[in-house]
């Protein structure tokens, strides 16, 4: 039997739990909290990522009186970049989407997804231990649970970028996006663009590291060649698995549906304007206007709380 304050607070029981009342509840959820989930948590983790990477809190913690110093020594090495953290944060981020995707996944969506994890994982193994395709690289940052020298959650922070950029294109071709030869590369490139933006946000801040380096900030060109075949991979298990019709639908019903997109535009502009990546800038702005003309960047400006 459920505690009564499950029962008074509304929450489905165990034996009550069903597919559309559980997203009902994370669309609530999400519509909710839109500001605390695309604004202030990829601020949040924008500061938390470079405070670790510049070693800001040990610092900020000698600063504090002695006593409460002594106290709060552990906080520093508990903080920097702990992959709890990371993980959580991300997986926050991740909500708008999830809740705006799930009414939409059926049993072919979910064979690609899973089609599409298996090559996500092997892929990155491969590329962990051979170099291939995206050249020698190794983590320097756990991203969660990691097995074989690959995050666990890989899916967690794979598939957005792809799917994100699925969404974002519908959006701007219109029409044009009927065309699966017009569709299909535009969706690949806005893919690498979108890697253009995070790997040398995530190389700066010590994520993971290519050996020798490479010409675009710290990241070789054989990473974007390697991106080109996973996008492709990607996109076209999206484009199999999902109606494109009814996630237009969607996309009209759920304002939020981007949200994760506007977070990735903070995130990691914000992280690459702090080490003076100004490419990778520019290229978060271009994403961020693509959500403006699209009517997507509407995040209420100000938090629940604060209304």
């Amino acid at each position: 039997m459920a505690p009564d304050w499950v029962e008074s607070a509304g929450w489905p029981t165990a034996g009550a739990l069903d597919r559309d009342r559980v997203e009902a509840r994370l669309d609530r959820l999400v519509r909710t909290n839109r500001f605390t989930i695309a604004v202030v948590f990829p601020v949040t983790g924008a500061v938390l990522l470079l405070a670790s990477a510049l070693g800001w809190f040990a610092p900020a913690v000698a600063a504090l009186p002695a006593a409460l110093a002594t106290r709060l020594a552990w906080l520093p090495e508990a903080l920097a970049f702990n992959p709890w953290l990371v993980l959580v944060g991300v997986v926050v981020m991740r909500l708008p989407l999830v809740a705006g995707v799930a009414p939409l996944v059926d049993r072919k969506a979910t064979l690609a997804l899973v089609a599409l994890a298996a090559y996500a994982y092997g892929i990155e193994f491969v590329g962990v231990t051979t170099g291939w395709p995206y050249g020698a690289f190794e983590y320097g940052v756990a991203l969660g649970p990691m097995l074989g020298g690959v995050p666990l959650a890989l899916p967690v922070f794979f598939f957005p970028l792809v799917l994100n950029s699925y969404l974002l294109c519908l959006l701007l071709l219109g029409d044009l996006a009927r065309s699966p030869w017009v569709r299909l590369p535009v969706v690949v490139a806005t893919v690498v663009g979108i890697d253009l933006v995070l790997d040398p946000g995530a190389v700066a801040l010590g994520f993971w590291a290519y050996d020798g380096g490479g010409a675009f900030y710290g990241v070789p060109w054989s990473n974007y060649a390697g991106w080109v075949l996973s996008a492709t991979v990607a996109v076209g298990a999206f484009d199999f698995g999902l109606d494109r019709e009814a996630l237009l639908a969607r996309l009209d019903d759920c304002p939020f549906m981007l949200d994760d997109m506007v977070s990735f535009v903070i995130l990691w502009g914000g992280v690459n304007a702090a080490f003076g990546n100004w490419v990778p800038v520019a290229l978060a702005g271009l994403f961020a206007a693509g959500l403006v003309v699209t009517d997507r960047f509407d995040v209420p400006t100000r938090p629940r709380w604060a209304t």
